[in-house]
């Protein structure tokens, strides 16, 4: 695996040049960017002319992952030569929520499920797909033993706008995928969060899909203005600081859903993924160094996946929440994959609405919110 990293930032243009000692042979270009960065026709096209034979692969993000880095308003591109794994990329419109499962059994059925299928990695638009439903999609449609990991696209803490990067250009309203083939491929994956619940434990009374009505036969808005007080004023920003933990009798281990819209309307709340009637739901709130050492066990995990194998590219999704509450201490949460993955592997990734991931070995892919989430890829090279 040959990967080479860029980034762009607005005072000081790409670093390191475009046209110096790339591998121009590249078959794939992770593209991660602010909204309107990845817009950037001129940005994209630099990147396209460089790589000629690579597909740009990416999404809109609250935060740019670049090596240990956090940044915003920028764009990073990595290139990576696979030089063991064969690449198909895939994409569908998803017109609403309602569609999400659609979007991933097609997604599913447009991959190539016979030839050595190792992994899925996707990405979606986050603001009006049911990320629940977009991994039964993909997970009911794919072999049990083909891995899925990605993530939600952001915009900031603005929820007004996200993309992915599609055919050169950020598209809306789309969700796309790229699978890797080959028998020389290893991937290890983990999801993690450290967010403590509070208060008591109420029961979801009225819910559709990942819209939530009433807790306790109460308005489920009401009650959670209550307990942000002033910070009510901020919603649905100020909801990332309080997401919901939520017990079904399906998980494995509670979830963690982030708040995405509400309606004055019909007093609703709109998360990330499903709210199903039945569950329990359960405030919950920062512990910053168990947020750290969160990230940390998401590291170990996909460590212990891999095997003897080291790690040559690692891709890091973890909440906007996480990156609002830790606000100058960010960055200790990358170190802390760092200090378990080692220095040798090329770091990128995102900050964003939502990250789909197994949690452990033997745990089936879910939609998972305010975690970080890792999916570490290795071409063979063991430690041996």
């Amino acid at each position: 695996m040959i990967i080479q990293q860029h980034l762009w930032v607005a005072s000081e243009g790409w670093n390191p040049g475009l046209l110096k000692d790339n591998p121009r042979d590249a078959q794939m270009v992770l593209v991660f960017g602010s909204p309107h960065l990845l817009r950037n026709r001129r940005l994209i096209e630099e990147i396209k002319v460089t790589y000629p034979a690579a597909t740009l692969f990416g999404s809109s993000t609250a935060g740019e992952i670049f090596g240990t880095r956090v940044f915003d308003d920028t764009l990073t591109a990595t290139a990576i030569h696979w030089e063991h794994t064969r690449l198909r990329f895939v994409s569908e419109m998803i017109k609403n929520a309602e569609d999400s499962i659609t979007a991933g059994r097609r997604l599913a059925e447009h991959l190539d499920h016979k030839h050595l299928l190792r992994h899925v990695f996707v990405l979606s638009e986050g603001l009006q797909v049911n990320g629940s439903e977009l991994v039964r999609g993909l997970t009911g449609g794919l072999p049990s033993q083909v891995s899925i990991t990605g993530g939600l696209a952001g915009d900031g803490d603005r929820f007004g706008e996200t993309h992915i990067l599609w055919n050169d250009q950020g598209e809306s309203n789309r969700v796309a995928a790229v699978g890797f083939y080959g028998d020389r491929l290893q991937v290890g994956y983990g999801s993690f969060g450290g967010w403590d619940p509070f208060g008591p434990e109420r029961l979801v009374t009225r819910s559709r899909g990942n819209i939530l009505y009433e807790m306790d036969g109460k308005s489920a808005l009401h009650l959670y203005k209550r307990y942000l007080g002033d910070q009510a004023e901020d919603l649905p920003a100020s909801g990332l600081l309080f997401p919901l933990s939520l017990r079904t009798e399906n998980s494995d281990r509670p979830l963690v859903r982030t708040l995405l819209a509400v309606s004055e309307d019909d007093q609703s709340m709109t998360f990330a993924g499903d709210i199903p009637e039945g569950s329990y739901a359960r405030l919950m709130k920062a512990n910053f160094d168990r947020l750290i050492d969160g990230a940390a066990e998401a590291a170990k995990t996909s460590l212990d996946i891999l095997g003897s194998f080291k790690p040559e590219l690692i891709i890091l999704i973890s909440c906007v929440g996480r990156k609002l509450i830790l606000k100058q201490r960010i960055e200790e949460e990358i170190e802390g994959v760092r200090d378990v993955l080692g220095n040798d592997a090329c770091y990128t990734g995102f900050y964003s609405y939502g990250e789909i991931s197994p949690s452990a070995r033997e745990a089936r892919c879910e939609l998972h919110n305010q975690t970080m989430t890792i999916t570490a890829f290795a071409e063979g090279s063991s430690h041996a």
